[in-house]
């Protein structure tokens, strides 16, 4: 991986944790954790989504918006995980 797509992943991750927070608001893990669950979020949608058969595209925005959605799934499971 070179470092200017590694630098792109986490840009977009962070963009994307700050998202997921916004949309899951009072499962959130502040600015920082947040963050941190969206470069995760954006990752487990770069390799789950073009597994289903989504195509992730070469846009930011549908980077963005894909990121997004992994981060707000993967903050989902672990409030239900933190629950319990």
């Amino acid at each position: 991986m070179e470092f200017s797509s590694l630098l792109a992943m986490l840009i977009i991750g962070a963009i994307a944790g700050w998202l997921s927070g916004r949309i899951m608001k009072g499962r959130g893990f502040g600015v920082i954790g947040n963050i941190i669950v969206g470069i995760v979020g954006a990752f487990l949608a770069g390799t789950i989504f073009p597994a289903l058969g989504f195509s992730v595209g070469g846009g930011m925005v549908s980077s963005i918006f894909f990121a997004t959605i992994g981060a707000v799934i993967l903050l989902f499971l672990i409030g239900l995980v933190k629950k319990v």
